[in-house]
C-alpha cells in the first residue's frame, strides 16, 4: 500500500468535454503506435477472473476491500487494449543498461516506481501470453549501472514515504530495498539501482532526438502470486505517481522534460494511443478541481446521472476522504463503483434499455441481449465532478460484449461493485479514448488540449499562452495551477 503523500499547493483537474475540432485534421500526426498481438481468446473469459486481475492489482495500493529548464517531450510507444477479452491493460516499453536492453513495463497513474524484472528472480515468468518477448535486467552485465545503498539521500527519502526498506541492523552500504504486497499474498521486492535509460525526444521543430538520462529504478529479484502468471505478463511496471522517485519525476529534476504526462489509451480492438512526458495541447476546456493532498489522482464526483436523471445517491458517498473518494488509475481494467453507488446505478441502466432488450442476470452480473446497436439500446451515463463540470460515458464505455448468437449480442455491464468499499475507482474501461494531461509540477499558465487520440500538438517548452484562455475559466476556479489533470473526449 502507498503511504499518503502531501502535496506541494491546490491541484486542480481539467476536463475538456469537446467535440472534434475541424483543425484536427491538419495536425501533424503524432508517433505511431505498435501492432497489438492477440494475447486472450475474444470470448469466454470470466468477469470474476478480470475482477481477481484488477484487485490483486491495487489491493497494494488499498483501493479495492519546483521545475528545471526542459529540453523536449519525451515520447512513449503505447500497446495493450480495454478490452479485457484480448489484452485488459496497457504497456510501454523502455530501454536501460550499457549496452541497452529493452522491457516492457505496464503504464499504470496509479503507482510511483518503474521497476523490471533482475537477474536471478525467483517466481518471475519466462514467457508472456501478450506476444511480447519477456527480459531481465542483470546490473552486473551494464557498464553504467550502480546500486543504491541504505546510506544513499534517495534511499533516505524512499524510506519515510514507505517505498525503500533498509533494517537498521543493515550497515550503510546494504542495498536499498522495496517490497511491494498483493491483498491475495502475490507481490514484488527487490533493490533499487541507478542506470541509463534511453528514449524519444521531440524538440521544438517536431524533430525527434535519441537521448539518454540516469535514474533510478528498481531491480525485481522475486515475484508471486498473479504476477508469475504468463497469460499477462510483461517485465514490471511504470509507475507514473507523483513520488520524487517517479521517472516523470527524476526526469524533470535532470531537465529532460516538464512534470506533465499526457495519455490517450485508444478503445479500439487493435488499441495502442499516446504516452508522453509533457503536454497534448489545444485551446477549449472547462475545469474542475483535483483534490488537494492525495497519494493518488482523486477527482470530485458530486453525483451520476442516467439519461439525464440523477441517481438517489448520497452526496456524501463520493467526499474524499481515507475510506472515500474518486480515483483515476490506467492499472484498472474495468471500473469500481463504490458500494452504495453500484445498487442504484445497475437498477436505472436496466430501467432505461430501449423496450427490445431482454435483461438477464448472468453469473451475478446484469446482462443484457439485443440486435440492435448499443447506442441506440442503452442510456448515457454523466459524470457530474466539483464546478458543474459534466462528462459523458457512452455505452461502449460501461458495457462488455460477453457472446454473440447470430444477430443477438450479449452485453453484460463492466463497472463493478467495490465490495465494502467507498471507493470509486475510473479505470482502462472508462478512461479510453479520452486524452489526459496530469500536471504535477509548478505552472501558472492554462493547459491546452487536444480531444484526439489520432493526432495533436506536442508543447515542448512549456510555455504556454495565458491570455488567450482566460475566458474559458469558470467563476470560482483557482487558475495559479500547481497541480492539475485534464482529461477530454476522443475521436474513434
Amino acid at each position: 500500500m502507498r503511504p499518503p503523500e502531501v502535496a506541494a499547493a491546490v491541484v486542480v483537474a481539467v476536463v475538456a468535454l469537446l467535440a472534434v475540432a475541424a483543425a484536427a485534421a491538419a495536425a501533424a500526426p503524432l508517433p505511431a503506435a505498435l501492432r497489438l498481438e492477440r494475447a486472450l481468446p475474444h470470448k469466454g473469459v470470466p468477469m470474476r477472473h478480470l475482477m481477481e486481475r484488477d484487485r490483486a492489482r491495487h489491493a497494494r495500493r488499498g483501493l479495492l476491500g519546483g521545475s528545471a529548464a526542459v529540453a523536449g517531450v519525451v515520447d512513449f510507444p503505447v500497446e495493450g487494449s480495454a478490452n479485457p477479452y484480448m489484452v485488459g491493460l496497457y504497456f510501454t516499453h523502455v530501454k536501460l543498461g550499457n549496452p541497452s536492453r529493452t522491457f516492457f513495463v505496464q503504464i499504470d497513474t496509479g503507482s510511483d516506481i518503474l521497476w523490471v524484472t533482475c537477474s536471478p528472480c525467483t517466481g518471475c515468468p519466462t514467457s508472456s501470453g501478450l506476444n511480447i518477448p519477456l527480459d531481465s535486467f542483470n546490473p552486473d552485465t551494464s557498464s553504467t549501472s550502480s546500486r543504491i545503498t541504505c546510506s544513499d539521500d534517495r534511499c533516505t527519502a524512499a524510506l519515510q514515504t514507505g517505498e525503500a526498506v533498509c533494517q537498521t541492523s543493515d550497515s550503510p552500504s546494504s542495498p536499498c530495498g522495496y517490497t511491494f504486497t498483493y491483498g491475495d499474498g502475490s507481490g514484488t521486492s527487490g533493490y533499487y539501482v541507478s542506470d541509463t535509460m534511453y528514449f524519444d525526444t521531440v524538440t521544438g521543430n517536431a524533430q525527434t532526438a535519441n537521448s539518454s538520462a540516469s535514474i533510478v529504478f528498481g531491480c525485481s529479484n522475486s515475484q508471486s502470486g498473479d504476477l508469475t502468471k504468463a497469460d499477462r505478463a510483461v517485465d514490471g511496471i511504470f509507475g507514473f505517481g507523483q513520488h520524487p522517485l517517479s521517472v516523470i519525476s527524476q526526469l524533470n529534476s535532470l531537465g529532460v522534460s516538464p512534470k506533465v504526462f499526457s495519455h490517450c489509451l485508444k478503445g479500439s480492438d487493435n488499441g495502442g494511443g499516446i504516452l508522453v512526458l509533457g503536454e497534448i495541447v489545444e485551446p477549449g476546456l472547462v475545469y474542475t478541481p483535483l483534490v488537494p493532498s492525495q497519494p493518488h489522482y482523486n477527482l470530485n464526483l458530486e453525483s451520476i446521472a442516467v439519461n439525464g436523471q440523477k441517481l438517489p445517491i448520497d452526496d456524501s458517498l463520493f467526499a474524499t476522504s481515507n475510506t472515500q473518494g474518486t480515483i483515476v488509475d490506467s492499472g484498472t481494467t474495468l471500473a469500481y463503483l463504490a458500494d452504495g453507488a453500484y445498487d442504484p446505478f445497475v437498477s436505472a441502466i436496466a430501467a432505461a434499455v430501449s423496450p427490445s432488450v431482454r435483461s438477464l442476470v448472468s453469473k451475478g452480473n446484469q446482462c443484457f441481449i439485443t440486435s440492435s446497436s448499443v447506442d441506440s439500446s442503452f442510456p448515457t451515463v454523466t459524470l457530474y465532478f466539483m464546478g458543474n463540470v459534466a462528462m459523458t460515458v457512452k455505452p461502449e464505455n460501461y458495457l462488455l460484449q460477453q457472446a454473440s448468437v447470430d444477430n443477438n449480442v450479449l452485453w453484460c455491464i463492466g463497472w463493478q461493485r467495490n465490495q465494502g468499499q467507498e471507493i470509486t475507482i475510473l479505470g482502462d474501461l472508462v478512461l479510453k479514448d479520452k486524452i489526459f494531461v496530469f500536471h504535477v509540477g509548478e505552472c501558472h499558465d492554462v493547459i491546452r488540449e487536444k480531444p484526439v487520440c489520432e493526432h495533436g500538438q506536442y508543447d515542448v517548452n512549456g510555455s504556454l499562452q495565458r491570455a488567450s484562455y482566460w475566458g474559458l475559466i469558470p467563476t470560482g476556479v483557482v487558475v495559479i495551477l500547481v497541480h492539475m489533470l485534464i482529461f477530454g473526449t476522443s475521436r474513434r
